[in-house]
């Protein structure tokens, strides 16, 4: 039996996916890279984003049109947040089309029940009538932890994922993950450091530590062992070169995370610090719990003690309330931080969340579609800038792919997260290249190697 899987969604989402392999395989099933060949699809979501579960509708239908040209349907497991947060709806939605739905914490559930369903199509295709319902597999999102899983089946040759926290507890106004993926649960400092070195062991030479409010950390098993004490463990393991963490919080970024990303050479010198706004009165509406003053002087404290530090963020605009004047302060924030990268993104509400509960969305559709734009705009103008300012230094790069633009072009990141191009043999892939900065365009540069 044959598996493919589609992945929506952040980091997080991809390990999941990884996880969801390494199950599967381990009860028997091969991977396959093109749907068509596939018994089973699994589609596993995100439902941060409202079109992100537009997606997943859009591409149920796709693959029901499949199936009328193959003559045959695979069987379609839907998992992840969006499977979580509809259940029962989904299905209603999608009759006919999917056969599983499995929820965050039950992952484990899907080898038996993608099993369940290829024999269930097996049976109905030998008699007429209609398939007994699909099988579902939700459960509490607040209770179970989904990890250990097993083995995975890592999708990067160069880089690995390790869940060090699930869930959170902070319940921004606007945010479902709290909804999805439940409370806040704390891996294992031993768990988390026998992941890492499996991850060596393999030949990943980046390891990138994952949690919704990673910096938050605190082992279970080591009261000891805080974020930054556990940056040091993991800085310890040999094979690994560069260490990578998301999403950090401004509020618990403190004096020792700092010093820890400064004094580790491991630690990539690139912090990923969501804002969400520029504004204090939109922060606070937001339940951020850090204002936009607080926020400025955490950039100047990071960037006094690590000047070559690259900074990127999250930016919602068109939130509930937010005024004109509110939205010039986070053009303001974006400029005076100098962000090398943003995501930014239109407010959508989400089920569940507090803003959908006692903020009506009042900011029209196109009034959101002018603010994005006009902020997107400022972006790219800083980070053309930068990327411009940047040509002719050098930066070590860990080669993580070949381009796909140029068959005999590599790709691979700087230790501050830039994009970096340029010629060479493919036998450099999961090395570090130093690389001179020749040209810059809108999100990536293009250098030459120093090495021969």
């Amino acid at each position: 039996m044959k598996y493919f899987i589609e992945t929506y969604g952040c980091q997080m989402n991809v390990h999941d996916s990884e996880r969801m392999a390494g199950l599967l395989e381990a009860n028997g099933y091969d991977r396959t890279e093109v749907d068509t060949d596939a018994d089973l699809v699994v589609i596993n979501t995100c439902s941060v984003r409202e079109r992100a579960e537009d997606k997943l509708y859009t591409r149920l239908g796709e693959i029901s049109e499949m199936g009328r040209q193959l003559g045959r349907d695979p069987v379609v497991a839907v998992t992840g947040c969006v499977a979580q947060q509809e259940g029962d709806k989904l299905i209603a939605r999608s009759a006919g089309v999917v056969d599983v739905v499995v929820g965050t914490q039950q992952v484990k559930m899907l080898p038996m029940l993608a099993s369940a369903a290829i024999d269930r199509q097996r049976e109905a295709n030998g008699r007429t009538g209609r398939m007994p319902p699909p099988r579902i597999a939700i459960d509490n999102p607040y209770e179970e932890p989904s990890f250990p899983l097993g083995i995975v089946r890592r999708g990067d040759p160069v880089r690995a994922y390790v869940t060090i926290i699930e869930g959170c507890n902070d319940f921004c106004a606007f945010c479902v993950v709290p909804y999805t993926r439940g409370h806040e649960r704390m891996r294992a400092k031993a768990e988390i450091l026998a992941d890492a070195r499996d991850a060596a062991a393999s030949g990943r030479r980046e390891v990138q530590l994952l949690g919704q409010i990673v910096n938050h950390y605190q082992a279970p098993d080591d009261p000891s062992c805080d974020f930054p004490a556990l940056l040091e463990a993991v800085h310890e393991i040999p094979g690994i070169d560069r260490i990578r963490f998301a999403s950090p919080h401004p509020r618990h970024t403190s004096e020792r995370v700092i010093a820890a990303v400064r004094d580790l050479p491991k630690v990539c010198k690139h912090l990923h610090l969501p804002v969400q706004s520029g504004s204090s009165r939109v922060l606070g509406l937001m339940r951020r719990r850090h204002t936009r003053e607080q926020y400025l002087d955490l950039v100047a404290r990071i960037r006094e003690a690590i000047p070559k530090v690259q900074l990127s963020t999250d930016m919602i605009v068109g939130f509930p309330g937010e005024t004109d004047a509110d939205f010039e302060e986070t053009l303001t924030l974006t400029a005076a931080v100098g962000y090398h990268s943003m995501f930014s993104f239109k407010y959508s509400e989400r089920p569940n969340t507090l803003a959908s509960k006692r903020m009506p969305d009042g900011v029209p559709d196109e009034e959101k579609t002018r603010r994005i734009v006009a902020l997107q705009a400022l972006q790219r103008s800083i980070q053309s800038d930068l990327f411009q300012r940047s040509i002719g230094s050098t930066t070590q790069v860990l080669v993580d792919a070949t381009s796909r633009r140029r068959e005999w072009e590599l790709t691979g990141r700087s230790s501050g997260n830039t994009v970096v191009n340029f010629p060479g043999p493919p036998q450099w892939l999961g090395q570090l290249i130093d690389v001179t900065i020749k040209r810059a365009g809108p999100n990536s540069v293009w250098g030459e190697a120093v090495t021969g």
